[in-house]
């Protein structure tokens, strides 16, 4: 799979603030901001800026033109979406779009320093579509260096945008100055792809998909010290799994072929997964069903497992029947705020119309397995603390590996093939 990527160049990248009086207040690339790679990324930026609140339509005017705007990025029913808060900047012409994190997200709070900033496509591919202004990513703790001066107090805004308040509109006393530097490059990375066949011929051609993805961040920014971003739970404890199961079979097939897929550039966007699709190996209308193993975390007891996609497929009845036999909770996602159907490796096969399921150790709010998920993703989710040497379930691996292998035996052997539900 040939791919294409966009760098920005942390070394010849700047971005500051400054006064009236010429005062430079230099932001931390990749610790206090960040920004989106494109091809049409400019060599720099100068503008006064101003803060236009949740950045909706109804935010906007003519006298934005040429400004850059600041926006408080919330994650709230009824607030603007990224797309919205950009479409609606564009459409004034400004020259730049600065979303500021909301700190009040804690189901998946923010996470800096970023790794670092980088955009990768399919090589093949048509050229994604570059947002027509520079679009920045302000962390919230330095919300108050970029608004001082202002009279304004950050808190104040950060606090009411967490509570999805109404916000003031108001110019900044500082202007925002930027150099940027990019890089493009070219390089391949493969997916990995065993079939283990079936046993009965008359299902010959419904093959069941099994897959993890095998990339994560690589070298990156360093965080307290360790640079090497290790991603043992995102994603190689689930490759190991299908490596396991593999094993375990040890060549002896169910009735259905399983196909095992280890995907690359999952964290890119799914970029494996979306090849494969594109450039199957086996016929799309042979695919019975996918069950993809990422974000699954054993931190706890396995006592509920969130299903995504659940209710799309008859997958779903299989996960419940198979939960039940081994006294595991088996639950539709709560948290649908975060996105994560769309964000795994079984996302392109739904879109193919192709049974598909994922899974999250569950919990209850409140409890201690929730400190424990929310403690994860803050401390360690993508980042190098993501290693051998984090505390975890062993039994609760145990159980999930165990669950997934009877959940496979249940699709592979069952005697109707998966379907897809009406929605």
């Amino acid at each position: 799979m040939a791919l294409h990527e966009i760098k920005v160049e942390k070394a010849a990248t700047q971005l500051a603030m400054v006064d009236a009086n010429g005062v430079i207040d230099e932001l931390q690339f990749l610790h206090d901001i960040t920004v989106t790679p494109t091809a049409g990324l400019p060599a720099s930026l100068d503008a006064a800026m101003s803060f236009r609140g949740y950045c909706s339509g109804t935010d906007m005017d003519p006298g934005l033109k040429g400004k850059i705007v600041v926006c408080l990025a919330a994650r709230r029913p009824g607030r603007p979406s990224a797309a919205e808060r950009l479409a609606a900047a564009a459409a004034v012409g400004v020259a730049g779009l600065i979303n500021v994190d909301d700190r009040g997200f804690e189901v998946e709070p923010p996470r800096w320093p970023e790794a670092y900033a980088r955009a990768v496509t399919l090589r093949d591919a048509p050229p994604p579509v570059a947002p027509p202004v520079v679009v920045l990513r302000l962390n919230a703790a330095a919300f108050a260096r970029l608004i001082a001066g202002s009279g304004r107090a950050s808190e104040d805004i950060l606090n009411e945008g967490s509570a999805s308040r109404p916000l003031p509109h108001f110019d900044l006393a500082k202007r925002f100055k930027a150099t940027f530097a990019r890089t493009q490059s070219e390089y391949t990375s493969d997916n990995v792809l065993a079939l283990l066949p079936g046993t009965m011929p008359s299902l010959s051609q419904e093959i069941v998909v099994v897959s993890a993805h095998l990339d994560g961040y690589g070298i990156g920014e360093p965080v307290n010290g360790d640079s090497i971003y290790n991603a043992t739970f995102d994603d190689a404890a689930y490759v190991s799994t299908l490596i396991q199961f593999a094993e375990h079979r040890k060549g002896r097939g169910l009735h259905r072929p399983v196909l095992f897929a280890v995907f690359t550039g999952e964290e890119k966007g799914l970029l494996g997964s979306s090849w494969f699709m594109q450039h199957p190996t086996v016929p799309l209308t042979s695919m019975a069903a996918e069950i993809n193993l990422d974000v699954v975390r054993p931190l706890f007891p396995l006592k509920i497992l969130t299903v995504l996609s659940m209710t799309e497929s008859t997958l779903g009845d299989a996960a419940r029947a198979t939960g039940s036999d081994m006294g595991i909770e088996i639950r539709a996602d709560r948290e649908p705020e975060r996105n994560l159907r769309q964000r795994t490796d079984h996302w392109p096969f739904l879109k193919a119309g192709i049974p598909a399921i994922c899974f999250v150790f569950g919990y209850d709010p409140g409890t201690e397995s929730e400190r424990i998920y929310r403690a994860w993703y803050r401390d360690r989710y993508h980042k190098p603390q993501d290693d051998l040497e984090q505390p975890f379930d062993g039994k609760a691996a145990k159980d999930f590996n165990d669950y997934f292998y009877r959940l496979v035996r249940t699709v592979a052997d069952g005697a109707a093939r998966p379907a897809l539900i009406a929605q």
